[in-house]
């Protein structure tokens, strides 16, 4: 009887191995396949972006695939976009390189979209991911005041306002600073990261309003070259780029700088995979998924830099 008992445990044991193993391997078999398709990844800020959409990968257990262009164009983004499109992946999500992506990413009508980072009007998205680029620019705008005194003269150097998110970035700063009486006395736009335009664009500045107080800028890849040369100058005056890159952040750590506003491109990265979890699941979603803005300045800026150097290798 003794015998039979153990015998019993042993044929239950593996029985037990035999079911667990056929879950693991049809739940592995059958797990729902998300494709991203970013701009690029030669930036600090889709680097830290992509390890948020690993995170949420590992932790959500998605089949997951991250693909980028050959070249950070439109064009080569929608060719990308409709390869992706054609292979059939339960859900899509993307980083729009601009308005132009519009018209492909309309005609998806029978795989969910997320949209990360840039928002489009499209009638066939499940969602958008990223920052309320609007309040951004307020908090960016409110940001640079609260270092200045009414009166003072400012400028916003911003690039092409054929993105979107600049165009909000720009509108919201302006309206920060005339609301706390700031004067804008120059607003150059469509200015590349090219560090000869920026260049360009803050001689010009110079060379009109050469008592200026303060930049806003539309990214840091505007604003780092902007400090650069008004360090050449001699001239140490604030300058907010709202991404929080750790060039700009170790100029606050530093003391250089007294701050500026940063968005959360981990958090979006993440709460892309969170969010395309549950619509997989059937459950429903805000249209909006706000990953924030955060305020940094000496006090926190090197707990952020800890943080980006330990997740981008």
């Amino acid at each position: 009887m003794l015998k039979n008992g153990k015998m019993m445990l042993v044929i239950g044991a593996v029985i037990s191995v035999i079911v667990l193993s056929f879950i693991s391997f049809s739940y592995a078999k059958n797990k729902p396949t998300v494709v991203v398709v970013l701009k690029g990844t030669d930036s600090q800020y889709w680097k830290i972006m992509k390890a948020g959409l690993e995170k949420g990968f590992k932790d959500f257990g998605i089949d997951g695939k991250i693909v980028i262009p050959s070249e950070a164009t439109p064009k080569k983004q929608v060719e990308l976009l409709k390869k992706t499109y054609s292979e059939k992946p339960d859900m899509i999500i993307t980083a729009p390189h601009s308005k132009s992506v519009y018209p492909t990413l309309k005609t998806f009508t029978d795989i969910p979209i997320l949209l990360v980072d840039t928002d489009l009007p499209l009638k066939n998205k499940t969602a958008y991911i990223g920052t309320d680029n609007t309040d951004l620019g307020k908090k960016a705008g409110a940001f640079l005041a609260s270092q200045l005194q009414p009166g003072d003269k400012v400028a916003i150097i911003g690039g092409g306002l054929n993105f979107p998110v600049f165009m909000e970035r720009v509108k919201g700063a302006a309206f920060s600073l005339q609301k706390a009486g700031i004067e804008i006395v120059a607003t150059k736009t469509g200015i590349s990261d090219d560090p000869k335009d920026v260049q360009k664009a803050v001689s010009m500045v110079l060379r009109d309003q050469p008592d200026i107080k303060g930049v806003v800028t539309t990214h840091d890849g505007i604003a780092l070259p902007v400090i650069k040369e008004f360090e050449k100058q001699g001239l140490f005056i604030p300058v907010i780029g709202p991404d929080g890159l750790s060039d700009m952040l170790q100029l606050i750590a530093d003391g250089t700088l007294p701050g500026t506003v940063a968005q959360n491109p981990y958090d979006m990265g993440y709460l892309s995979v969170e969010t395309a979890m549950k619509v997989l699941k059937g459950e429903n979603v805000e249209a909006f998924v706000n990953s924030g803005v955060d305020i940094i300045i000496q006090e926190n800026a090197q707990q952020r830099l800890d943080f980006y150097k330990k997740i981008v290798k």
